[in-house]
This record gives C-alpha cells, sequence and structure tokens, in this order.
C-alpha cells in the first residue's frame, strides 16, 4: 500500500493507459508481477533518505588501479583508508561491458565488467556506503546480444529498438549530437536496416513504445535494487520515446515512464532514489520533479557548474545570484543533485536564458585557453551551439597563469566547492576534483575524445603519496575534506531545508541556510561584509567578516 492509502496497482494504471492503451490491462499486470517479484527477492529492505550527513562521490569504477587488484576493489580500499565517512554515498558510473564511449554503450546491463571487478566487489562496497548505479536506458552498445537479436529477427526482442519509418516527422528533433541520427546496420540475411542513434552509431536507441521493451528495461531496473543499489541515475532520460513531428525530448510519455518507475521503485525498496539526467536548460530541467512527489527524487542542478564558473570568471556573481533566488525547497521527497565537475563536460545548454552569447563565449575562450576543447550540439535547424566545455574544472576556474600556482589552484578550488556544498540538496563531487587532478590534455588528444580530459584513470599507488607531498593534490584533497567533515556536522544542510540569496557584495555570492550564513569571495580583491558571528569552518569569530582572495566563511551569527 502506498502513501495515503493508495496500492500500486492504483498508481501505475492511468500511466500504463497511458502509454499503451490497447493493452494497458496485459501491460499493468506484467508490471505488477516483476514488481512483487523483486519486492519478495528485496524481503522488505528500505533506504534511509539523505541528510546533511550525505555527500556523494562519482567515479568510474576503474578511477582509480591497482596491479592485481580488482578496481572496485581497488576503490572500496581507497575510501575507507584515505577518505572516510566525509562521503557516505558513491555514484558508480557504468560498470557493465561496453564497446565505446567510456562505458556507455551497453553490452550487457545485467553483468559487472570484469575488467572491474565483480557483483561481489559492488555488494561489499555497498554495504560499507550508499551505491548509485548507472542506468543507460536510452540505448545500447550496437554489440549488445538485444541489438543482435533484433538484427537476426528474433521473436523475443520483436520492437526493441526505432528503425527508420517512411512518414515519420524527424525535422523537429533535438540532439546532443552532430552525427547522423539514423545509421545503417546489415541484418544477417544480407539486408540493411536504418537505426536511431541519438548519441552516435554505436548506442542504438530502443523503443520503449514496444511494451516488451518496457518490460526488459523495468526489470533490469528493479533488478539494481537487488544488487544494492540505493539510487539510480536514469542517464540520458528525456530522449527515451520517440513521436512524430516532435522534438522527441521531454515528450509526455517519457514523464510517464519515470513516474511508472518511481512508482515501481517506491513499492520495492522503499526509500531508494531515482535520479534523471537531463543536461537541458533549466526550466525544461526541473518538469522531471513531476509535482515533487510523483517523478524524479533527484534532478541534477545542471545551471550551477557554469554560473558558478562565470562567476569567477567574470569577478561577478549577478548571474549566479539571480538564478539562486529562484531555487528553493521542492517536497519532503525530493530535492537537488547538486556538482561542479563530473565524468562529462561543463555544461552550457542550462545557461540558456541566464547568460547571454557573450559571457558564454567568455567561458569558451577560457576553456581553449587552456588547451581545452568545445564539443557542439545539432538545433533542428541544421546550425549548432556550444553543448558543454571540455576541462577539468579545477583549472577552468584559474587563468592559465594562475593555473600554474598550486595555492591560487586550491584556493579558487575550495571557495568554488564551498558554494556547492552550501547549496540546498544532495552535494556530489567528482573524484578528480576530490584528488586534485590537473586536465588529461594528452589522454584527450590521442583518444580524439574530448571528454577524456577529465577521466583519467589514476594509480592508486602513486595516487596516495602525492595526496601527502604534491601541493595541489594535498590542498584540494584535505581542504574538501575538511568542508565535507564540517557540512555534516550542520543540521542546516538538510537537502530538504530552506535557502536564501542575501545580497551583500556583488563579489560573494551568500546564501542563508537556517542559522548559517554561507558566504564566497569570488574574487582576488578582500571583501569586508557587515556580517559577525562563528565561522564553523573554520572555529573563529568575525566581527565584521573579512573574506581575502577566493575566501568563503559559514558564519552562524
Amino acid at each position: 500500500m502506498s502513501a495515503g492509502g493508495t496500492t500500486l496497482a492504483d498508481r501505475i494504471a492511468p500511466l500504463v493507459a497511458r502509454l499503451y492503451p490497447d493493452r494497458d490491462e496485459e501491460v499493468a499486470g506484467a508490471l505488477l508481477a516483476l514488481a512483487e517479484r523483486h519486492a519478495a527477492e528485496l524481503a522488505g529492505r528500505t533506504v534511509p533518505p539523505p541528510t546533511e550527513r550525505t555527500a556523494c562521490l562519482i567515479t568510474y569504477g576503474d578511477g582509480l588501479r591497482r596491479r592485481g587488484e580488482a578496481p572496485l576493489h581497488t576503490l572500496a580500499g581507497f575510501l575507507d583508508d584515505h577518505v572516510g565517512d566525509v562521503v557516505s554515498d558513491v555514484h558508480l558510473l557504468p560498470m557493465f561491458p561496453w564497446t565505446s564511449d567510456d562505458g556507455f554503450a551497453v553490452v550487457d546491463h545485467r553483468q559487472v565488467n570484469p575488467a572491474l571487478g565483480t557483483w561481489s566487489d559492488v555488494g561489499d562496497l555497498a554495504r560499507r556506503h550508499s551505491v548509485m548505479f548507472d542506468f543507460v536506458a536510452n540505448h545500447t552498445s550496437s554489440r549488445s546480444p538485444w541489438f543482435l537479436g533484433w538484427l537476426a529477427r528474433d521473436p523475443a526482442y520483436d520492437g526493441f529498438y526505432v528503425e527508420r519509418e517512411a512518414g515519420f516527422d524527424t525535422s523537429h528533433v533535438v540532439r546532443p549530437r552532430t552525427s547522423p541520427l539514423f545509421h545503417p546496420f546489415p541484418r544477417p540475411d544480407g539486408s540493411t536496416v536504418e537505426v536511431w542513434t541519438t548519441f552516435g552509431e554505436d548506442q542504438v536507441d530502443v523503443d520503449v513504445r514496444h511494451p516488451g521493451t518496457l518490460l526488459e528495461l523495468t526489470d533490469v531496473l528493479l533488478g539494481y535494487l537487488g544488487h544494492g543499489a540505493s539510487a539510480i541515475r536514469l542517464d540520458a532520460i528525456g530522449f527515451l520515446w520517440k513521436q512524430s513531428g516532435t522534438t522527441c525530448l521531454h515528450l509526455p510519455q517519457t514523464h510517464a515512464v519515470i513516474k511508472l518507475w518511481r512508482a515501481l521503485v517506491d513499492h520495492v525498496a522503499p526509500g531508494a532514489r531515482l535520479l534523471t539526467e537531463t543536461n537541458v536548460p533549466h526550466e525544461e530541467n526541473v518538469s522531471y520533479f513531476g509535482d515533487g512527489h510523483d517523478e524524479a527524487h533527484l534532478v541534477y542542478q545542471f545551471a550551477l557548474p557554469p554560473l558558478v564558473l562565470h562567476s569567477f570568471v567574470s569577478g561577478s556573481t549577478e548571474r549566479l545570484s539571480g538564478w539562486a533566488e529562484g531555487i528553493g525547497p521542492v517536497s519532503d521527497t525530493a530535492t537537488w543533485f547538486n556538482f561542479l565537475a563530473s565524468h562529462d563536460g561543463i555544461g552550457l545548454r542550462a545557461t540558456e536564458g541566464i547568460l547571454d552569447d557573450t559571457e558564454r563565449a567568455d567561458l569558451v575562450e577560457r576553456t581553449e585557453s587552456h588547451g581545452g576543447a568545445v564539443s557542439w550540439a545539432a538545433r533542428p535547424d541544421g546550425s549548432r551551439s556550444v553543448y558543454e566545455l571540455n576541462l577539468s574544472y579545477l583549472d577552468a576556474l584559474c587563468t592559465v597563469e594562475e593555473a600554474r600556482d598550486p595555492a591560487v589552484v586550491v584556493a579558487k578550488t575550495l571557495a568554488a566547492h564551498s558554494v556547492l556544498l552550501a547549496f540546498l540538496g544532495v552535494p556530489a563531487v567528482y573524484l578528480h576534483s576530490l584528488v586534485g587532478s590537473p586536465p588529461d590534455l594528452e589522454g584527450m588528444v590521442t583518444s580524439r575524445i574530448n571528454r577524456r580530459i577529465n577521466r583519467a584513470v589514476l594509480d592508486a599507488d602513486r595516487l596516495v603519496p602525492e595526496l601527502a607531498t604534491d601541493p595541489r593534490r594535498h590542498g584540494v584533497f584535505t581542504g574538501l575534506r575538511h568542508l565535507l567533515d564540517v557540512r555534516r556536522q550542520h543540521a542546516a544542510f538538510s537537502p530538504f531545508g530552506t535557502q536564501r540569496v542575501e545580497r551583500l557584495d556583488d563579489r560573494v555570492v551568500a546564501l542563508r541556510r537556517a542559522d548559517l550564513l554561507c558566504v564566497t569571495n569570488v574574487t582576488g580583491d578582500t571583501v569586508e561584509l557587515p556580517v559577525r558571528g562563528v565561522d564553523v569552518v573554520t572555529g573563529t569569530v568575525v566581527d565584521p567578516l573579512v573574506l581575502g582572495p577566493w575566501g568563503y566563511a559559514w558564519v552562524r551569527e
């Protein structure tokens, strides 16, 4: 029985009827059977809600390697020995067998990549941390057994993929790539079929318009809960449903699928969370909360990384503060998922309507000055726009000259993350940010993959001593661990709490979180503010608050 006495059948019935009006009773019955099977296997498991003690680390399963050891085991050991309790959650990026895109062209959604370890290794990690799995629901690898079976016309995979249809209007389709929308694939019988490929030739879109596809995906999703997932990230979920003459992005049917999965997850593992990944303009992104109780539990705060970066590049918090004034609590079960850096680049789509072309061009210039790259997206009219900036976030905060000075890199990194950790929601820190990594320019150039600039695989035995001796790594790592530790001690940082922007000076961003005023100076100036109290970060009394270059304080007044 769901909240308010509503049964699972009642929750899913109107959603299934919207998706499959001619087969709604049949599909609803199959989904209920799946839910009951998985619920029985989980034997009443519940997941506690996020609190001020919740902080997530984003990492690939092999972000750290040690010779002769499964990378997932190496990761668990590093967290235990060097990070500790300041990180409560771990977001494992796709850990399945794959053929391209660093894991996002999944061959088998139900197997752990043997190069990373086993389900047992995942289980060991999940016993010590809340773990988020990545669910690449929109597409599979072109080498997936599902796709190969579909090409061979195996009835088990009938309707699983989207082939070009006569009369299907794709003229309004929105995509994050400039490659062709359809790619040809040979069938075993010698014929050729053109298949929808939103993200490229090796990532073929599944067709959820077919109920069998939805049932298979749902079984995968619920199976992740059985393997210990406390949260599941729905990768590129906005592109899931295809309809002629539309953008094929954020369609009502896509929202219905997510609401359906929300209902099933709430039933199978109460408290487990769904995170939607939709790197789009802010107003479109927040639509995935639904009414705050029936769709995503967490939504990425995609505007935060570029707006924080813009503040440091421009020396003004006007844009960031103006946008943040519109961010508040969502509901008692839904909140924001905040980050600055990730395995991808710094997305600019979320700044549409917030930053102007000149301001975005300044961010492009900063990226290119470091030797970074710019990735582009195709517009329906055939033109292109900046999709993301590919560079280490730490270096993007700095000029080229500043990036040569470890002290400046550390100061700017900690200042930017003081904003992240103060912001309403659940904070997430990328592994390479936590350990102060520089950009992997060589990896980007040799692979010809822009995003590789921020995806280096680190040697654990080399990294550990560097965290103690390398000025950049040591300063960033110890500083971020301290901020994370302070944050978890204050209920003001509840992800379901309140937030208010205070305009104290254009050079600072000031966020009121209950009894704490969190202030960050984004400039190299010294700024004096009429703030009095105790800075809980340092334990010192401030009267008034004086912030040096890139200084920050969390003040209890």
